[in-house]
């Protein structure tokens, strides 16, 4: 289980040398539950890929804590091998000089940091190339020879590489074209229920978050404006909230 426990975030605006500073998330609260999709949605600018930086360790809140199972996330020990990422821009998210299987045995190697078996290695990265509708055709492919959709199923299959408990989307379908989002999202449903993973999936896109999410947060200006299980999504409470659907959707 991830908590997010009355976590805020400042940035310093105006410069080097400035005092100012802009309120970026404001006392955020809420938890992920084991197996659980839970969305966060909201416009541009609310402040979602700085929770994702913070949930992942990137950055430190200001205050409030972030922990997973009980320990604070800030802990390398705590997210390696057990919290995994992936992107919005999938042609930074991968070395670009390396081959699809370099991509894919990082992050094992990293985590194991000792010499692996090189027959297991190699049957993993198949599973895991199957697993995410490629074949070992790949293994020796470079970025810049796959489609986009391609390399987000890679950047996938990275990031189940280490069998993550929990996996943290943050718009990691946005430059996809349609008919390849809804292909990605068929793929992570399948994945979230062969490896029984949560998965934190950031995005301006209702209709995505809808058909992944078992419940959504909706955000506004670093807050929370309501959570909401996806069936009952038609019944939110917020002005805010209908508002922000009802643009979403007509989109």
């Amino acid at each position: 289980m991830l908590i997010v426990d009355q976590v805020g975030k400042y940035y310093q605006t105006g410069g080097w040398f400035s005092k100012q500073r802009q309120h970026i998330l404001k006392s955020i609260s809420f938890l992920c539950n084991t197996g659980e999709c839970l969305g966060i949605i909201g416009e541009s600018g609310s402040g979602k890929s700085t929770l994702a930086r913070l949930m992942l360790g990137i950055e430190k809140p200001d205050y409030g804590s972030i922990t997973f199972h009980g320990e604070h996330v800030q802990q390398r020990k705590v997210r390696r091998g057990s919290i995994s990422a992936v992107f919005q821009d999938y042609t930074s998210s991968i070395n670009p000089f390396f081959t699809v299987e370099q991509a894919i045995i990082e992050p094992i190697q990293e985590m194991r940091k000792s010499n692996y078996n090189k027959e297991i290695l190699d049957n993993r990265i198949d599973e895991l190339l199957e697993e995410v509708g490629l074949d070992a055709s790949y293994r020796s492919s470079y970025p810049h020879e796959l489609s986009g959709g391609e390399i987000q199923r890679v950047c996938i299959a990275r990031a189940l590489a280490t069998e993550p408990q929990c996996i943290v989307f943050d718009e990691a379908i946005s430059s996809l074209d349609a008919t390849v989002q809804f292909q990605v999202l068929e793929l992570l449903r399948k994945l979230k229920a062969n490896y029984q993973m949560s998965y934190i999936f950031i995005t301006h896109d209702i209709q995505a978050a809808s058909y992944l999410c078992d419940r959504l947060i909706i955000f506004r200006d670093g807050s929370i404006e309501e959570i909401i299980n996806t069936a009952q999504l038609n019944n939110v409470q917020s002005e805010y909230a209908k508002a922000l659907l009802s643009k979403m959707i007509t989109l």
